[in-house]
């Protein structure tokens, strides 16, 4: 079937008349009459079942379907991939997103953690903003929607809390409006390799196993799947897994704290509520699958404690993520790595792509970021971004977050954009002129 348009969708689901027809017609045709027998089929992409070669299972040797070539290539639409590639296409080239879900945001919004920590840093009764550029352009667009967004604007103490479903509209639009090549649901399992340079990655989705080639490659998978396939010296880690949720119908009447009802949410009488939840590798699936399936048993135990509690008679669960709140796995063993002791002695850092706001355990004073926490030592052609950037076992609780997700994004969807116009490696641009091109991008350096 070949693609169609935006106004062929509206067409079909019967939105693009409703203003003329009324709301008689918003469903479109009876559903029975959309399905329809077509010829064969493009052929799927598998090269062919495995096989048992005594008792082992063995994979046959397969030409790949290249179905994509870019210039910048992210893997991961999290908040660190989606801003990386928004700074990569505004600055001219050619970018394609691939991402595994179908919807952008990661851990802000189909983990439903909403809160956008370390934007700011408090200190002399001040609250001063540090995240600037596409991170807080987003955050803006996001709050100028009804039920958008709370705590954000001049006059907020606090960090801004969002609506998961406004932030994946708002992220889709800005990486539509600025020409990105998006494929969703779409897993990325493994790299191209050309020696140590990195030239593509390939994909398992219901197409089948495809490639795209790039010229240069943004892994924010979170996971560090992509350097770690790759062959980039990386750090193990385990960290606490959780699985958040929403309550519906909270009372405001009701004590949030002492019946455990989570934390403000945009909407009305609505609360998220995050679980720490137990230590365990991210990368163990069997770990993962338990994880998930006892922390949807504890929130539901939780919630009947609630509603058999005074005031919590009505209290629902409005949804449970769709994806699990992993902290932690593997972080890359950068060029430089950000470390605690650094921020404490104030370290000062010439290749500054970033200044986050402060957190708990580096309160009063903002956290320079530096570019060689994106880079591979050996692999070239690669830049990391998100949770995933180099950082000591403290600090990586700190890029972790939100707002720090957006500053090492914005930095490495800038550099790869460089990189190719510069054609060059990511380890060799000019630093001053990176830096310029983000603060051309509005991104705060100090």
């Amino acid at each position: 079937m070949k693609p169609y348009s935006r106004r062929d969708f509206l067409r079909a689901i019967g939105w693009g008349t409703l203003a003329a027809s009324g709301a008689g017609s918003v469903w479109g045709a009876p559903i029975h009459e959309g399905s329809s027998i077509i010829e064969a089929g493009k052929n799927i992409s598998r090269g062919g079942p495995a096989f048992l070669e005594d008792g082992v299972v063995v994979q046959p040797r397969r030409e790949i379907p290249v179905l994509r070539e870019t210039d910048v290539l992210v893997v991961g639409g999290g908040t660190a991939g989606v801003v990386a590639a928004l700074a990569a296409a505004r600055a001219g080239v050619r970018v394609t997103l691939v991402e595994r879900y179908g919807c952008f945001g990661g851990l802000w919004t189909a983990g439903l953690v909403l809160i956008v920590l370390s934007t700011h840093v408090r200190a002399g009764g001040k609250h001063q903003k540090m995240v600037y550029g596409i991170g807080d352009e987003m955050l803006a667009r996001i709050a100028a929607i009804r039920h958008g967004a709370v705590n954000y604007g001049a006059d907020s103490t606090q960090d801004a809390t969002t609506d998961p479903e406004v932030t994946k509209y708002v992220m889709a639009g800005m990486l539509r409006e600025a020409g990105v090549d998006i494929l969703l649901n779409s897993w990325v399992t493994n790299a191209v390799m050309d020696g140590n340079v990195i030239r593509g990655v390939l994909f398992e989705s219901k197409s089948g196993c495809l490639a795209v080639k790039a010229k240069q490659v943004v892994d924010a998978t979170g996971d560090g799947d992509v350097f770690d396939a790759a062959g980039a010296e990386s750090v193990p880690h385990v960290h606490r897994i959780g699985l958040v949720h929403r309550l519906g119908n909270v009372p405001s009447s009701v004590d949030a704290k002492t019946l455990n009802l989570g934390s403000v949410t945009p909407v009305p009488d609505v609360r998220w509520v995050n679980m720490q939840g137990p230590q365990g590798d991210c990368t163990d699936i069997e770990t993962l699958t338990q994880c998930e399936l006892d922390g949807r048993e504890a929130i539901w135990r939780r919630v009947k404690e609630i509603q058999e509690s005074a005031g919590g008679e009505q209290v629902f669960v409005l949804d449970v993520a769709s994806q699990l709140g992993v902290r932690a796995s593997r972080t890359l063993a950068g060029t430089e790595e950000l470390r605690l002791e650094d921020w404490k002695q104030e370290k000062q850092y010439p290749d500054v792509i970033g200044v986050g706001g402060d957190y708990s355990f580096i309160p009063g004073r903002g956290c320079s970021i530096p570019y060689g926490v994106l880079v591979p030592k050996s692999i070239d052609n690669l830049l990391a971004a998100g949770r995933c950037v180099a950082a000591d076992n403290t600090m990586l609780n700190y890029t972790r977050l939100i707002a720090p997700c957006m500053l090492t994004g914005h930095a490495a969807g800038a550099a790869a954009a460089l990189a190719v116009t510069s054609d060059v490696a990511p380890r060799n641009v000019g630093l001053p002129v990176l830096q310029d091109m983000l603060r051309q991008q509005k991104a705060f350096l100090g």
